[in-house]
């Protein structure tokens, strides 16, 4: 569930491109499924979200994707809407693997759009909103100024006119579908480089824009969304410190669902080995975002009477009974430099490639039946003669 003071959920980013050893190509129906296949295997990426395929006609690739995630993954499916129909088709997809189970009961899909910026809202994103409507399936109400562009350069004016944005779609929303589950959504604001008039999405200030977005939903008594991601072309030492500061401040912060997992470049690209360190980087935020638990049990009060000045914790029972509370990680080395070194002293980046890698040489396998694949063939072939 996600709600108001929930612990940060992380889903993937979308994009146009894929890395592809310091340059980049298209993404094609190939490469979308090796994401979904990386993404189930992470435990901390909860969501698959859609993304361009270039091998299919424009209008069709959000329920073309939403297939392919319904076969490669167990993962939430949040599709990209490109048409107002094609959620039409996406519902009938998510409806068709959950058999005769309401999808406002078992929500294995969510929707969104955002407003453009500033202040209005298109005729796709209203007819999108009224033609999901009706069956709970949550929306996420995206606001998305860019600070120096397209809303107020400053922080507070930013936020100012993205709350108003989100609330007149929140709005539109609820008068089509009175009481459809809805993410307050004004964490992809994000600023403008004035230097070289690039969107940045790793800034300090897109953190704190976000990360307030955050409170102004819990103030409404509404979920929040942020978007977390890096100016870097690579995944490299740029990709991870950008990603960790906004993953960090977004899951401090409070933001419920955090995206941009893999993505490089202002969400331009998507990196699988950005993927599985944003894997990496999502399960120390949340850590931190847990905080400490202060207990009798967890001060350990009487352990320390009884060890006294004998530094024996390590063989207490105290230690043994929570010692699995200490955050191991995945990806990163810990084990000093002889270790490191008989391991091939490979870098973080390098450690991640292996690690998709190794995903991906297993063989592919579908995870839907045969007839409920049929079916969702059968839905994709429909609405791509009626679309495309």
């Amino acid at each position: 569930e996600v709600g108001p003071g929930s612990p940060p959920l992380y889903w993937t980013g979308n994009a146009l491109s894929c890395d592809d050893d310091r340059a980049i190509r298209p993404i094609e129906r190939a490469d979308f499924i090796d994401i979904c296949r990386v993404v189930e295997k992470l435990d901390m990426i909860h969501a698959t979200v859609g993304t361009s395929l270039a091998d299919y006609p424009p209008y069709s690739r959000d329920f073309v994707g939403t297939r392919l995630m319904a076969q490669y993954t167990t993962k939430h499916m949040r599709p990209c809407i490109y048409t107002p129909t094609g959620t039409v088709a996406m519902r009938e997809m998510a409806q068709a693997v959950l058999g005769s189970r309401p999808l406002a009961e078992c929500p294995i899909v969510s929707f969104g759009f955002t407003a453009v910026s500033p202040l209005r809202w298109s005729e796709v994103g209203l007819e999108s909103f009224r033609l999901s409507s009706g069956h709970g399936i949550p929306m996420m109400v995206n606001s998305e100024p860019v600070s120096g562009a397209t809303g107020p350069v400053t922080p507070a004016g930013a936020l100012t006119i993205a709350n108003a944005e989100a609330l007149a779609g929140t709005v539109i929303v609820q008068l089509l579908e009175p009481g459809r589950p809805t993410i307050f959504n004004l964490g992809f604001a994000h600023t403008l480089d004035m230097r070289t008039t690039v969107t940045r999405t790793g800034s300090p200030e897109c953190a704190l824009i976000q990360s307030a977005g955050a409170q102004l939903a819990r103030f409404h008594g509404m979920p929040s969304a942020s978007w977390s991601s890096s100016e870097s072309m690579m995944a490299d030492s740029q990709g991870a410190y950008e990603s960790m500061l906004m993953a960090l401040c977004h899951a401090i912060g409070g933001v419920n669902v955090i995206w941009g997992a893999g993505n490089l470049e202002s969400t331009r690209v998507m990196s699988l080995a950005q993927l599985v360190i944003d894997d990496e980087l999502a399960r120390m935020a949340s850590r931190v975002a847990a905080g400490i638990e202060v207990s009798e049990e967890t001060i350990a009060r009487d352990t320390m009477i009884e060890l006294g000045t004998s530094a024996q914790y390590l063989a207490s029972d105290h230690t043994m009974a929570h010692f699995r509370e200490l955050t191991e990680p995945r990806l990163t080395y810990t084990g000093g430099r002889e270790g490191w070194e008989q391991a091939g002293s490979r870098s973080m980046t390098e450690a991640a490639l292996e690690r998709a890698r190794q995903i991906l040489a297993d063989e592919a396998h579908i995870l839907i039946d045969e007839d409920t694949d049929r079916e969702l063939a059968a839905v994709e072939q429909r609405f791509m003669r009626e679309l495309a």
